[in-house]
């Protein structure tokens, strides 16, 4: 069974860092894109960052010079490393695979890691 799992989250101070990762478990062929989201209480999920299996990333304008993601695809695994971290980058973060494949020819759109909470405090 393929699934995501997350570690790194946890409280940090303004101004702080913090690096999330993500691994993928099963027998996996290959992952096409794999991001970062974030839910803060009362708003909608939202893209932080992504990075495609080339290796060409998109981020938020929100978190742009200050969060880097990174992939390491031999470890199907993402990283994002969150730098001068603001309260509202308060939220739970979430990984995401799109187009994973993994044996015996089985294919998942899109999978969704169970969520680690980030808090800011000011």
């Amino acid at each position: 069974q393929v699934q995501l799992v997350e570690s790194g989250g946890g409280l940090v101070q303004a101004g702080g860092s913090m690096r999330l990762s993500c691994a993928a478990s099963g027998s996996i062929i290959s992952i096409n894109d794999m991001g970062w989201y974030r839910q803060a209480p009362g708003k909608q999920r939202e893209l932080v960052a992504a990075v495609t299996r080339g290796g060409s990333t998109n981020y938020a304008d929100s978190v742009k010079g200050r969060f880097t993601i990174s992939r390491d695809s031999a470890k199907n695994t993402v990283y994002l490393q969150m730098d001068s971290l603001k309260p509202e980058d308060t939220a739970v973060y979430y990984c995401n695979a799109d187009g994973v494949r993994s044996t015996p020819n089985h294919y998942i759109a899109t999978l969704w890691g169970q969520g680690t909470r980030v808090t800011v405090s000011s």
